[in-house]
């Protein structure tokens, strides 16, 4: 490990390491994509090798997928999976009902299929990506790239009748290039600042010609795991109901860290 772990990656590595005791040998996993997600990956990568795990990861995206099969996941398909026991994922936002904004790695689309075959989700994440109302996040749209100037007018006449408090979109650039997701497909980001009714809008939205999905993740995530740069993790069960705080030990020098 190049130098110490700063208080925010310290944060996302206990929650990741929490969410890994999760998976158990003979699952079929969802891995997410993202820098939390990454963590996740390795710290199971660390279990495969320490602890004999055995279980089938379906990434998210391409960079997921690599990194999987680098620390020693046996990586598979969704469809040689056919149905998913958990997914454990980041999230851009979140809010007290466990709604989320996703999508800013650009894998929303996977993000969303694999999520919703699943019969758990559990999202990962540092403190900071909680918020008491969607929206300071930029919502990303994924669209097909034939009249994706079409797809964005369209959208930013339909912002007029949504509960937001901003209509400004993007088209997410790599560079001097549009960005372009492992599906071939453009992202739009919308500049919302606040979305009031995110069922709604998710559903409108999603109703456009040339738009394939939404960073809206709408009673998909069944739990969150909040990491703190102390070490503490807060676990909260939207089905259950609860609260729990636990403190995750890990010393930075492990082998897991070396080559961060």
């Amino acid at each position: 490990m190049s130098g110490e772990l700063s208080p925010i990656d310290k944060a996302k590595f206990v929650a990741a390491k929490r969410a890994a005791e999760y998976v158990q040998s003979g699952m079929r996993v969802g891995l997410g994509t993202g820098s939390t997600a990454a963590w996740l990956v390795r710290c199971l990568g660390e279990r495969v090798r320490e602890e004999g795990l055995r279980f089938r990861g379906v990434p998210t995206s391409a960079r997921t997928a690599e990194l999987a099969r680098e620390v020693g996941i046996e990586v598979i398909s969704l469809e040689e999976a056919g149905w998913l026991d958990l997914t454990i994922d980041g999230a851009d936002e979140f809010d007290s009902e466990l709604n989320l904004i996703k999508g800013g790695g650009g894998a929303l689309l996977q993000e969303k299929i694999v999520a919703t075959a699943s019969d758990e989700m559990i999202v990962i994440a540092d403190a900071a990506k909680h918020v008491e109302t969607l929206g300071a996040f930029p919502l990303p749209v994924e669209v097909i790239p034939f009249g994706w100037t079409a797809s964005q007018a369209l959208i930013e006449e339909a912002l007029v009748t949504m509960d937001v408090l901003g209509r400004k979109t993007t088209l997410r650039m790599n560079g001097d290039q549009p960005y372009v997701t492992d599906e071939g497909n453009h992202i739009l980001d919308l500049h919302l600042t606040r979305i009031g009714n995110a069922r709604q809008l998710a559903m409108l939205v999603n109703q456009i010609p040339g738009v394939v999905e939404n960073g809206l993740f709408i009673d998909i995530c069944d739990r969150v795991i909040i990491g703190y740069g102390d070490g503490r993790v807060e676990i909260r069960d939207i089905n259950a109901g609860t609260v729990s705080e636990e403190r995750v030990e890990f010393l930075e020098d492990d082998n897991l860290f070396r080559d961060v």
